[in-house]
């Protein structure tokens, strides 16, 4: 039998320690975000999942998810509120409510807030492994603030200007 984790209240939310199945609210869970980018929630708790990564973020209008990236395994994206542009391979693309994107390994992305209120995007994907992503120069991202000065494989360099941050959920990010 599979035992129920526990979830521990911090000052940012409820984040699960230890493993099992568990049940959370978005809304009470911790979230994190950098400064110039987006939020996401930690659903996942402490460690992360070992496999699998499942972010839900959210994005202010003209604020990127993350910087301009490809990984070496397939990530799978929904649009749940909100509008958004894509950047996919150099190219831009608007994307709204129950859009989906999916993207083979190496496929060049990066999410950008758009429209007037804040866009909301469910993000899943394998655990990449060290080497197992890469930060181009993008001509297209660097227009949305999400394009690295040069290339590297390196998420502490790609993310050096931005800082990392905890936080409790901002009533109004998630929406119903």
């Amino acid at each position: 039998m599979v035992p129920e984790a526990p979830l521990e209240r911090d000052e940012n939310g409820l984040v699960r320690k230890g493993e099992g199945w568990y049940v959370l609210n978005a809304r009470d869970a911790g979230w994190r975000e950098r400064e110039g980018l987006g939020r996401w929630c930690n659903l996942e708790g402490d460690p992360e999942w070992p496999q699998l990564g499942f972010q839900l973020v959210v994005l202010d209008p003209g604020k990127p998810a993350c910087m301009y990236h490809g990984e070496s395994d397939p990530e799978a994206f929904l649009v749940v509120s909100g509008e958004c542009v894509l950047v996919v391979e150099g190219e831009e693309r608007r994307l709204g409510e129950w859009d989906f994107l999916y993207c083979p390994p190496w496929t060049e992305h990066v999410f950008v807030g758009a429209g007037e209120e804040p866009c909301v995007v469910v993000m899943v994907g394998a655990r990449v492994p060290d080497g197992g992503v890469r930060y181009p120069v993008s001509d297209v991202a660097a227009r949305h603030g999400a394009s690295v000065e040069v290339e590297t494989p390196h998420p502490s360099e790609a993310y050096a200007r931005f800082v990392r941050s905890v936080a409790p959920y901002r009533d109004g990010d998630l929406p119903g």
